[in-house]
């Protein structure tokens, strides 16, 4: 089920569309993060502005090169240390749709070690954007059962895998980092 849950969600993806998904964290609303056109779809659902940021997900630490010219070093061991996901706010990034850019050129990316959105993220072979699956100044779901109607009629896809778990989960920790390696904490 998980391989023809995420071929599905790729095929969604690559046609522009916006997906449903579990994530390590919370179940969020996805898209391929290179494309602009659907990043705006995500930010309609959300019905949230466009200056207020969302982070993609990649799978492996080789992937993040591609996006993020200078990782200081400090940040390997910060990621290795996290007893949670942790999404990091790197500065230069490049390669993601403009409007998940933030003005200073920074955009938050979190390197997945769950089951599906690694699988995902694998076989996409690109970022994917992960934002809670709320409408914007709403709670955030724990879990499937409690996202809305509203939010599972709006997106394109819904994936099916994990659906049933109960497990309550919450969002990444989240801290910026600069090329140097200092680092400031947003979100413990």
């Amino acid at each position: 089920m998980l391989q023809d849950e995420v071929k599905k969600a790729i095929e969604v993806m690559k046609a522009g569309g916006v997906i449903l998904y579990p994530t390590d964290t919370v179940w969020g609303i996805g898209c391929d993060a290179t494309n602009a056109e659907a990043v705006k779809k995500i930010y309609e659902i959300k019905k949230r502005e466009d200056s207020k940021a969302m982070l993609c997900l990649i799978d492996s630490e080789a992937r993040l090169s591609r996006y993020v010219r200078r990782v200081a070093d400090v940040t390997w061991d910060l990621i290795e240390m996290s007893d949670k996901p942790l999404t990091v706010i790197y500065n230069n990034v490049t390669g993601l749709a403009p409007n998940l850019i933030a003005e200073d050129g920074s955009a938050g990316i979190r390197i997945t070690r769950e089951e599906f959105s690694k699988e995902l993220c694998f076989r996409f072979q690109k970022p994917i954007v992960s934002t809670s699956a709320n409408i914007s100044g709403e709670p955030t779901p724990q879990t499937f059962d409690e996202i809305s109607d509203e939010i599972k009629e709006a997106v394109d896809y819904v994936v099916r895998y994990n659906q049933r778990c109960k497990e309550k989960h919450k969002p990444s920790s989240i801290i910026k980092i600069d090329e140097n390696g200092a680092f400031t904490i947003i979100r413990k």
